[in-house]
């Protein structure tokens, strides 16, 4: 049988020379002088259709780039309202096998597709086989919350010879020698965690954040991003003053659920929030510099 690594005639896979579609984006909104609006929504919540108008809307509401998460049962980042929407989505019956159809519908509205997902799953996947699938589904990167450089040997082969971006990520407490072993291993962008801890909105944000990309560029890192406790405009302008990008999960998601947090609300009235919200962020994200 042949590897699925090599080409029909069995000799071994080279390295793309696809460009980063990432890189582009950035280097398109550098000549507008804006940071990138990133947003993230889990796919298949509220339920698979519904989530792939959700994607649409973000894109047509002024998100540059989509991070479609991968619902996980025993996720290890996500807080509270990401949790809540990632179990709606398993509940209705989501699966990697999906997922392909939301980076389809992000490429075609014109966003760039980013998938953020563990480990685990992809490498239950098969990594070769999840590169190939996401490739040829119009896929830019994959954001590793629990994946770190040392032991990212398979997918960094795997997004060599299919020309995805990898982006890992730092936190506040990485020390200086952590983050230039991330930013040489990392391709598109950096994922600067604002604090320690999990997803969620937050009234502040503190200066930290402005300290850690500007640590991660000193270690040669070229794309910085920004991303955990984002939920308003003001908050974005702060971080696209001086980040690459400006990444909101929680406060988008938030959007979808109903009072309680464990139910979504209806349809309209959900795409409704979630653009109105969007375009809120849109402008905090177009004013930062």
């Amino acid at each position: 049988m042949t590897n699925t690594a090599t080409t029909p005639s069995g000799q071994p896979l080279g390295i793309s020379h696809k460009p980063s579609r990432t890189a582009a984006m950035f280097d398109e909104l550098d000549k507008a002088n804006r940071p990138a609006f990133i947003g993230y929504l889990p796919y298949g919540f509220p339920d698979p259709e519904v989530s792939l108008k959700a994607f649409k809307t973000l894109v047509d509401h002024g998100v540059n780039a989509v991070e479609i998460g991968l619902p996980y049962s025993d996720p290890v980042m996500d807080g509270p309202v990401i949790q809540a929407a990632s179990q709606i989505a398993l509940n209705h019956g989501e699966s990697i096998h999906g997922v392909f159809r939301a980076v389809e519908t992000v490429a075609n509205a014109g966003g760039v597709p980013l998938i953020m997902s563990y480990w685990n799953l992809i490498y239950h996947y098969g990594v070769e086989r999840f590169a190939r699938d996401f490739e040829n589904a119009g896929g830019a990167g994959l954001i590793t919350p629990d994946l770190i450089p040392d032991e990212a040997g398979e997918w960094i082969e795997a997004s060599d010879r299919h020309g995805l971006d990898r982006i890992f990520l730092v936190s506040p407490d990485s020390a200086p020698e952590r983050l230039a072993v991330v930013s040489k291993a990392a391709r598109g962008f950096v994922y600067a965690a604002s604090r320690m801890g999990v997803t969620g909105e937050r009234k502040t944000i503190t200066d930290s954040p402005e300290a850690l990309v500007e640590r991660t560029r000193k270690a040669g890192a070229s794309r910085v991003c920004v991303g955990i406790g984002v939920s308003t405009a003001e908050q974005a302008a702060k971080v696209g003053a001086y980040a690459d990008g400006v990444i909101v999960g929680s406060a988008l998601v938030h959007q979808l659920l109903g009072e309680t947090g464990r139910k979504a609300l209806d349809e309209a009235e959900g795409l409704r929030n979630l653009a109105a919200k969007a375009d809120e962020l849109a402008q905090g994200v177009a004013s930062a510099r």
